[in-house]
């Protein structure tokens, strides 16, 4: 399958297993595509269903450059739920009145964040609750009694999103193109990067109904708090009928976030297994912080930076599987810490001393035997303030095997975890002044990219990257780079 002209772009969610030249961030895997050039994406799904997406993967483009991936199941393969009668593609996003390569340069050159967007958008419309026509609003048109399976996409640069649908419950039947346990809800919390998958019933009295998006944020951080609206519209409805709109929670409902994803489970069925890792080699303890650094021209002589166990990454010039593939040395370092250097009281009182982080010449990144089966925590901190943070790991799905508020406690909280059907997915929510535990293992080889999936903390230093060695087999290994691989 090729995919994506004309601009670096990444297949959020697919595995590229041994294709590491096919996953798209920009300085990671591969150098960008220099302008009036173009280059096609090569690579297979085998082994993966659902819904995925794509988007650009350099600075803040992918701001309007995204799309959904659907990969069907093999024919003949039914779902593991009721077949709808149809499927609809629902993509939630956010729109700027500018260019946003603009709004991040004005925000680097400040030293401060860059401006929040002017609306949130379904499927590219904000809806009439903006001062917009009717054509800015998205519509779907339903049939009493039929059923309806949207393929909720959050492409959202910075805001984690509500999402419901006037009147009408939904089933939650996949994440990140991985089934799940169904269960009913109103409402559904959807980070920057996951995906979800329900069912709707056309089930009410006919008319119309809208659904609508708001973010969620439980600290006091200023987001762009607009309600975008699409409307769902029962057949042989008159546009002139007007929507009532859903009941989506609080905007820092804390309790319901908690709540939503505890309900989050694997299938574990005999035909969609959790392959959970249980024996653990290696255990990783990463703490999310932010801090400031010196910058003379920026407004108090200082910006914002973020950091991953006090590091914050340094981007290269020189794309890291490339260096890696090639033996290139003075590229990258390995030595990327399996916990902070400074053990401390994470989530206590804010913390505003000593918040430089350590940025070097060079990314650090962290090695992983071939087939090793890894345990990350992550650990959100009050390093200025606490906030959540979605994280995404290129190459692989994960299993949450828990999550929790406050300190991670490495003796108490490992004996709750969820080692029967925890969620498997790619993308996961660490909670506001909270953690969260995930388990891999580590079968693809390459370099992949871990990043927290809000485009300002990521340009800020939020992120990393593994080194997962080759393994013995003849097919355990990097595949070649192709012959057109844009060149730095």
């Amino acid at each position: 399958m090729g995919l994506c002209y004309d601009v670096l772009c990444g297949r959020h969610g697919l595995k590229q297993y041994r294709n590491g030249w096919a996953d798209g961030p920009a300085y990671i895997t591969q150098c960008p595509i220099q302008k009036g050039s173009s280059y096609t994406y090569d690579f297979n799904v085998t082994g993966q269903r659902g819904t995925l997406w794509w988007h650009a993967h350099i600075f803040w483009l992918r701001a309007t450059v995204y799309g959904a991936i659907v990969i069907m199941p093999k024919q003949g393969t039914p779902y593991p739920f009721p077949r709808p009668n149809m499927e609809v593609n629902i993509l939630l996003g956010e729109w700027w009145n500018t260019d946003v390569e603009e709004v991040v340069r004005q925000g680097t050159k400040m030293g401060l964040p860059p401006n929040m967007s002017d609306a949130h958008t379904i499927n590219g419309k904000p809806g009439p609750l903006f001062p917009c026509s009717e054509k800015h609003t998205f519509a779907m048109e339903v049939e009493p009694g039929k059923t309806y399976l949207l393929r909720i996409v959050n492409a959202a640069l910075n805001d984690e999103l509500f999402f419901g649908v006037s009147g009408h419950k939904m089933t939650v039947v996949e994440v990140d193109a991985v089934y799940t346990k169904p269960f009913i809800t109103e409402t559904i919390l959807i980070a920057p990067g996951q995906t979800t998958n329900v069912l709707v019933q056309a089930n009410q009295p006919p008319g119309r109904y809208f659904m609508a998006t708001r973010p969620f944020m439980d600290v006091p951080i200023p987001v762009d708090n607009k309600t975008a609206t699409a409307i769902l519209q029962y057949k042989g409805i008159p546009n002139t009928v007007l929507p009532s709109l859903p009941q989506l929670p609080a905007p820092n409902d804390t309790e319901f976030a908690l709540s939503y994803n505890r309900k989050l489970r694997s299938l574990n069925s005999p035909q969609f297994p959790a392959n959970l890792p249980i024996k653990i080699d290696r255990k990783l303890f990463y703490t999310i912080g932010f801090g400031k650094d010196s910058c003379p021209t920026c407004i108090n002589g200082t910006r914002l930076l973020a950091s991953l166990n006090n590091i914050s990454f340094v981007m290269p010039q020189t794309a890291l599987l490339q260096a890696h593939y090639l033996n290139l040395t003075g590229v990258f370092r390995t030595d990327f810490p399996d916990k902070p250097p400074t053990p401390f009281n994470y989530t206590g009182a804010p913390l505003t001393a000593s918040l430089g982080t350590v940025h070097g010449t060079k990314p650090s990144l962290s090695k992983l035997a071939f087939n090793s089966t890894v345990e990350l925590v992550l650990q959100d901190t009050n390093l200025l303030t606490v906030e959540s943070h979605p994280f995404h790991l290129h190459g692989y799905n994960f299993f949450v095997v828990g999550t929790g508020i406050g300190n991670f406690d490495p003796v108490k909280d490992p004996a709750k975890y969820d080692l029967v059907d925890p969620i498997e997915r790619n993308t996961v929510g660490v909670p506001t002044g909270g953690w969260t535990a995930i388990r891999f293992r580590a079968d693809n080889p390459g370099v992949w990219f871990m990043h927290c999936h809000l485009e300002l903390h990521t340009g800020w230093g939020l992120k990393t990257a593994f080194v997962v060695e080759d393994g013995a087999g003849p097919d355990q290994s990097i595949l070649p780079p192709p012959k057109d691989l844009p060149a730095c």
